[in-house]
């Protein structure tokens, strides 16, 4: 199924609750089926039969996934529509060429040709995708594969979580262009892994591997070779275990950290308290509870 860039709508992401089955006392999840969606030829889109895990993959391997004006847009309208969810638990977003890139940043063939003003708009509109990215209400996870620098490591940054395979490469390598990060970089790298280092891998457009992001805290986790699936594998199963939890409590914890984080921690405690107070009446948290008293894992209906 294609679709123009500029179509998307909060159908895009096809999806329906876990169905209560006659012949069970408990909501039985369907067989897992993909639905998959080309926007445009820039990104493609996938979810569940059920609708919880959503893979958004950048697809333009010609260009290592440099962001264009029409990669932002498709990923701008993604979000927009993702936003509105009530189904949607966690957001996978990936590489449809993965021995490419990642995201190797933003399209300096098409920014060649920019005005100043045409520059500043298109700046303006990563900010907001990234922005985007980061208040959504699900958490959002990053497969780093091959490199994302610049744009690409900003998208990234601007994810809950981000995993990386052995041979991922990252960095914020403006300076080397007489330019800075525009799209965030200078404000979420240094939150993550302390403004000394992130200054430093800014002031000398630096590339790192995944070992040395792992040990600053880059990146969470590192598949090796060995490991089954890869990197894509691990992701798939950080995806279904964030989507078998209580989808409420998940996007309310995301909440009280993302607001959190940005005051003192007494007005921060008294977001998580506003945040908590959220799950109390939610038959989720009664579903914890029996499947707890009953010995069974809790099928939660996000409810």
């Amino acid at each position: 199924m294609s679709l123009r860039v500029r179509q998307v709508r909060p159908s895009l992401l096809p999806a329906r609750r876990f169905m209560c089955s006659s012949t069970s006392a408990h909501p039985q999840p369907p067989p897992l089926l993909i639905t998959r969606h080309d926007l445009g030829g820039k990104l493609v889109a996938e979810s569940s039969n059920t609708g919880v895990i959503v893979t958004l993959a950048l697809n333009r391997p010609e260009a290592r996934n440099a962001l264009n004006k029409a990669l932002v847009t498709a990923l701008n309208d993604a979000l927009s529509s993702l936003a509105q969810d009530q189904i949607a638990r966690v957001l996978l977003l990936t590489s449809s060429a993965p021995t490419k890139a990642f995201c190797a940043g933003a399209d300096l063939k098409e920014r060649a040709n920019m005005s100043p003003s045409e520059v500043s708009s298109f700046v303006s509109s990563l900010r907001a995708l990234m922005d985007g990215v980061e208040n959504l209400p699900m958490p959002a996870l990053a497969v780093l594969e091959g490199g994302a620098y610049g744009g690409g490591l900003e998208l990234a940054l601007a994810c809950d979580m981000r995993v990386a395979g052995p041979k991922a490469e990252m960095g914020l390598t403006e300076t080397s262009l007489a330019i800075i990060p525009g799209a965030g970089g200078t404000q979420r790298l240094p939150r993550l892994i302390g403004a000394a280092r992130a200054k430093e891998m800014m002031f000398r457009a630096t590339r790192i591997g995944t070992s040395e992001a792992h040990r600053l805290g880059l990146v969470n986790a590192v598949a090796t070779e060995e490991e089954e699936g890869g990197v894509r594998g691990l992701a798939a199963r950080w995806c279904r275990e964030i989507a078998s939890n209580g989808p409420v409590a998940v996007r309310a914890a995301k909440q009280a950290v993302r607001e959190g984080m940005e005051v003192p921690l007494a007005p921060g405690l008294e977001i998580e308290r506003a945040c908590y107070a959220k799950v109390i009446p939610t038959e989720d948290r009664l579903e914890g509870l029996r499947a707890f008293r009953e010995k069974r894992k809790p099928v939660y209906a996000g409810k």
